[in-house]
């Protein structure tokens, strides 16, 4: 795809944490879908876009974001590749996040055929399970190909459901060793009682140092060991000192 480069899912990796064995990446397993099963995709995909096609609004697309991610997680189960279809999920939610990507899929003017082609092209690079290429096949057909960062952050709901676990969003300056991500792992299975911890990192220099952890519902409870953070507490401190001397 000379036009379009995405990025690699490089600053945006998850691990699932299993009790007394170390953090590591699920490896990823190419199976082929069988036809009976993929037809089964299309006909829940087809009912999600039925429901959503006369609604308009963001509750309804994200009810259709909803009925897409549970299709696809259904197929996954059923496939026995959960855990190598949230890696291609991962990968897919990163690149459509870069406006190239999305306004290129969202364009009307291009056709599907077209479309079709450079998800081929995504999928070869990516290395992506063949019903995860079907399923953005069935999204560019149907026009839908527009709610796919909603359907990720669905699928990873769906996902946490289906395994009993807490997602994790660690950010920190730079990339923190395996051992350090296991810890923080294994410190917020401890505060939140969930059989799986999924860590997802990102990178952000504005911490100056330390790192960020957000978990609970919709990211909802912090933990905040960065040295922004503690500036900030400084600079509040001395606020408020002057504010005691000022009276």
């Amino acid at each position: 795809m000379a036009s379009l480069h995405h990025p690699t899912a490089s600053l945006q990796s998850k691990h699932v944490l299993i009790p007394g064995k170390p953090l590591a990446q699920k490896p990823t397993h190419t199976v082929s879908l069988p036809r009976s099963t993929f037809s089964a995709l299309k006909l829940k995909l087809a009912a999600a876009t039925r429901r959503s096609n006369g609604a308009a609004g963001a509750r309804m697309s994200a009810t259709a974001a909803s009925s897409y991610a549970s299709a696809l997680a259904d197929v996954a189960s059923a496939n026995n590749t959960l855990e190598a279809t949230t890696s291609d999920i991962e990968k897919i939610d990163e690149l459509f996040s870069d406006p190239q990507v999305s306004d290129f899929f969202a364009d009307p003017t291009l056709e599907v055929e077209k479309k079709r082609k450079v998800v081929d092209e995504i999928a070869e690079s990516s290395g992506f399970q063949p019903h995860t290429r079907n399923f953005l096949y069935i999204l560019v057909d149907a026009q839908r190909i527009n709610l796919i960062n909603e359907i990720a952050k669905e699928f990873d709901l769906v996902y946490n459901k289906l395994t009993d676990t807490e997602l994790a969003v660690v950010t920190s300056v730079v990339k923190l060793e395996s051992q350090h991500l296991t810890q923080i792992a294994k410190q917020v299975q401890k505060l939140t009682g969930a059989k799986n911890v999924r860590i997802k990192t990102l990178l952000d220099p504005s911490l100056v140092a330390g790192f960020t952890v957000r978990y609970g519902n919709s990211g909802s409870k912090l933990i905040d060991m960065s040295v922004r953070k503690q500036l900030e507490d400084i600079a509040a401190q001395l606020e408020l000192s002057d504010l005691t001397l000022a009276v």
